[in-house]
């Protein structure tokens, strides 16, 4: 399954940063573009592990996972 995220981008001096929309507290910076969209990617799939992890811990032994498409 490929889902997509949206990255806001903007150049603030020497440095480019962005965001996740969808994602609270993705966000880095970078010297240029290509290295900062490169980061988003990474911090985004190490938050969504985060997340899950985290989620299935909470959970315990007796849960159930479902699929929600909006």
């Amino acid at each position: 399954m490929s889902n997509e995220y949206t990255a806001v981008i903007k150049q603030d001096g020497d440095w480019w940063i962005g965001w996740i929309e969808e994602i609270q507290g993705v966000n880095c910076q970078e010297t240029t573009y290509p290295e900062l969209l490169e980061s988003l990617k990474i911090t985004l799939q190490e938050a969504l592990i985060f997340n899950r992890e985290e989620a299935i811990m909470c959970a315990g032994s007796d849960y159930r996972e479902e699929r929600i498409a909006l």
